[in-house]
């Protein structure tokens, strides 16, 4: 089931779930009981599919990735933090901080959205207690990240983590194509097999001693082809377009705009 969060025509925000190339309406609690119903839903806009409580990223977690940048595979999950700020959805602009506007980069990622409190969960419990995943763009201003080492400063600019179209509650990520399209040009291309910590171990990983709520987003890592590692180096500019895709959920397509 492919799961949308959509301002609809009476300017509410719900759920629906797509179907037919249209929405029905989603009762209940997605992080509880819910059913779809038939009601169909006529949207205004599509928005991020969650509004999580806490955004967890991880960092170096495609062989292919460590492999560019020159680093040792990491013996455990190098974790940061989003803010929840910075969470913006389909179609919306990423804004070029003007604190750092020339060394804006693109991470398409695979993003799991836990369903349900939990804590110390062990990785054979840990798909259980997912919601579902959905597409991300870890956007990361490189020059506050390595000239400054602000790695959470870097990555919480308003608009750095766009998400959508929709959480598919379904699929199982263990082998997802993964990309990202900039102007029209494949830039990132793997499969989350490449992964060094799967999913299920980075739940476990991130639960241990620590409670993940409901709606909880976690970026599982970005694959190789980012901007920094290129030679010429690529970063995001005012007109650009990127796509950051994930096999069997969907497109997440954002426009680059100047600040202000």
């Amino acid at each position: 089931m492919k799961l949308y969060r959509l301002l609809d025509d009476a300017g509410r925000v719900v759920f629906a779930a797509g179907a037919d190339g249209g929405f029905r309406r989603v009762a209940g609690d997605v992080f509880g009981e819910f059913a779809v119903t038939d009601e169909p839903v006529r949207a205004r806009k599509v928005l991020a599919p969650v509004a999580p409580p806490n955004i967890f990223a991880i960092g170096l977690n495609y062989r292919g990735h460590a492999a560019e940048t020159h680093k040792p595979l990491p013996e455990a999950p190098i974790v940061f933090a989003k803010a929840t700020t910075a969470v913006t959805g389909p179609g919306d602009p990423i804004v070029l901080p003007a604190a750092g506007p020339d060394n804006v980069d693109y991470e398409a990622e695979l993003a799991v959205v836990i369903g349900r409190e939990c804590r110390d969960v062990p990785a054979s419990a840990a798909l259980g207690c997912i919601l579902g995943c959905t597409v991300a763009n870890d956007v990361s201003a490189r020059d506050w990240q390595r000239r400054l080492g602000q790695w959470v400063r870097a990555k919480s600019f308003d608009s750095f983590c766009p998400l959508g179209p929709c959480i598919d509650t379904e699929i199982d990520p263990s082998d997802l194509r993964v990309s990202a399209t900039l102007n029209g040009q494949v830039m990132q291309d793997s499969r989350t097999s490449d992964l060094i910590f799967s999913v299920p171990e980075l739940v476990a990983f991130l639960s241990a001693d620590l409670t993940l709520l409901p709606g909880t987003v976690i970026l599982t890592g970005t694959p190789a082809g980012v901007g920094v590692a290129r030679s010429p180096q690529v970063f995001l500019r005012p007109g650009d377009t990127i796509t950051c895709a994930v096999e069997g959920i969907g497109e997440l397509t954002n426009p680059v705009a100047a600040a202000g």
